[in-house]
């Protein structure tokens, strides 16, 4: 019963309907069909793991000779056969019933598809769906890797202030975002501190971890902390540019909040494992307010270090700070 309970929680089985509701994201499948177009050249061969239903291979058959695209759900595998038989191209898409985990195809592959991507790489495999995939793949048919979609994950933490208030009640809850959109319940206290930077070819470790200081730049109460995901599905090197996409910010409250002053340093300290659930990175958490706003000192110092021409409205402002 608990490996069945860690599937589901991991991401293992995710319900169709959840993956019809994703066709809606037009940022995501703009994204990722743009991101196969560049990657895939014809006459490809190409590997999806963890194919839902089916559209990433779709976008990949365009080009393609032939797709290998592994589900394990069998309500997706049927909902993926279905799909591909109504679509141009969908006859070169080969669906297998499959862990991903331990899925092999049966010939080198140019290009993998893994889309396992939940923000803070927690909940899906991504990680360690595609660092199995690497050793199993070097040791059965040697190198060089296939060009990976998406190719890296870049993670940020930034300390916000945030309103967990919904009509009158009080839950300071998880929450998620639309990283698209103006959040009006949030106010950031510091800029994003980037503190992962995965690059999916290359060695990794499984562990997602930080322990830093963040500069407040603004007055408040720090009662949240918001996790930020980018994927660069693909780089462009004619164009020296990137094809993005941001997974939707998750808001994790603190257990206490803390009154900060711009110029204030916090401490940040977390560790958990990639795929894991996502009160893994909440228990592992830790903050502290480790030094308050500059001393009057090196104000006075930083001040006298000013060029000595000043217009009277910036000594006046200069005054004031």
């Amino acid at each position: 019963m608990k490996i069945k309970y860690e599937s589901l929680e991991l991401g293992q089985f995710i319900p169709l309907h959840y993956h019809h509701n994703m066709l809606n994201d037009t940022v995501r499948m703009q994204g990722f069909k743009d991101a196969i177009d560049l990657v895939v050249k014809p006459g490809a061969k190409v590997l999806e793991l963890g194919g839902g239903t089916g559209v990433q291979s779709f976008f990949a058959a365009q080009k393609a000779q032939k797709v290998y695209c592994i589900e394990r759900n069998p309500e997706l595998i049927s909902a993926a056969r279905n799909l591909l038989a109504q679509n141009n191209n969908g006859d070169k898409v080969e669906v297998i019933q499959a862990d991903a985990m331990h899925y092999l195809p049966p010939e080198p592959v140019d290009v993998v598809i893994c889309e396992m991507l939940h923000t803070g790489l927690l909940r899906e495999k991504q990680m360690p769906v595609i660092d199995s995939f690497k050793q199993r793949y070097l040791k059965k048919f040697g190198g060089p890797l296939p060009v990976f979609i998406p190719e890296a994950s870049i993670q940020a933490i930034q300390p916000i202030q945030h309103d967990f208030h919904f009509a009158g009640f009080y839950a300071p809850t998880i929450q998620f975002q639309n990283p698209y959109a103006i959040q009006e319940r949030s106010k950031g206290l510091g800029d994003p501190e980037v503190f992962q930077l995965l690059a999916y070819a290359e060695p990794y470790s499984q562990t997602c971890q930080w322990d830093g200081e963040i500069l407040i730049t603004e007055d408040g109460q720090l009662n949240a902390l918001r996790l930020i995901t980018k994927n660069l599905l693909a780089i462009n090197m004619a164009t020296c540019s990137t094809i993005d996409w941001h997974t939707q910010y998750i808001v994790f409250p603190l257990a206490e909040s803390i009154k900060v002053s711009r110029g204030d340093q916090v401490s940040i300290r977390f560790s958990y494992q990639g795929g894991a659930p996502l009160n893994a990175l909440s228990d592992s958490l830790q903050v502290r307010l480790i030094s308050k706003q500059m001393p009057v000192l090196e104000l006075a110092l930083e001040a006298l270090n000013r060029p000595a021409k000043l217009q009277p409205s910036n000594i006046e402002n200069a005054g004031v700070l």
